[in-house]
């Protein structure tokens, strides 16, 4: 739970990843943002349906967030390498489809560094990316409003407060079922949630 942005799509063939990734290293750098890099260059001949076991681009952390990965398969669609690991070699069709969907929490980055990367996020959409979805949970991506932002930001902050302490000042009754003890809690969260 937490304040989150999440994307797919592939990399223009007409672009050059080598570029990206020096653009991304440049920003990082600016930032003091940890990054790691992987392969730089596409396979010359990739198959746009089937993909190798290599990850081509970039990610990188910036302080209190997830790390952000810029990073795509042999076939061009994006990815990660943590992806590839879990959902890469899936027999089991539900899960492959996740192999291309991309989240990032930045609730504890905060509203600043969010803007940071959705600003980065549109700019490297225009010049890299083909067929590119982004769904920002704070809305920034569609609106561009720093007001609406922050009190998402707001909203969630004080959500999270709630449940964390809700869950230190209601403990489960011995013998309780965890299920039943979350039943109460929820009800007690939505009570307090309400007032």
């Amino acid at each position: 739970m937490g304040l989150s942005f999440h994307y797919k799509g592939r990399f223009n063939k007409k672009a050059s990843l080598r570029e990206m990734i020096e653009e991304i290293e440049d920003i990082a750098t600016v930032y003091k943002w940890e990054y790691k890099t992987y392969n730089r260059s596409f396979p010359s001949q990739p198959d746009k349906d089937q993909y190798n076991d290599c990850v081509y681009g970039i990610s990188f952390t910036p302080p209190n967030c997830e790390s952000v990965p810029i990073e795509f398969l042999s076939n061009g669609r994006m990815s990660s390498n943590v992806h590839l690991e879990f959902f890469g070699n899936s027999d089991r069709i539900d899960y492959q489809k996740y192999l291309y969907q991309i989240s990032v929490k930045t609730q504890f980055a905060g509203p600043e560094v969010h803007m940071i990367l959705i600003r980065l996020f549109k700019y490297l959409s225009k010049k890299y990316f083909v067929y590119f979805k982004f769904i920002d949970e704070g809305h920034y991506w569609e609106t561009g409003d720093e007001k609406l932002l922050r009190e998402t930001f707001s909203r969630y902050n004080e959500l999270l407060d709630i449940v964390s302490h809700s869950i230190q000042s209601f403990p489960i009754m011995p013998g309780e079922k965890i299920e039943t003890y979350f039943d109460r809690l929820i009800v007690h969260i939505n009570k307090k949630r309400k007032r």
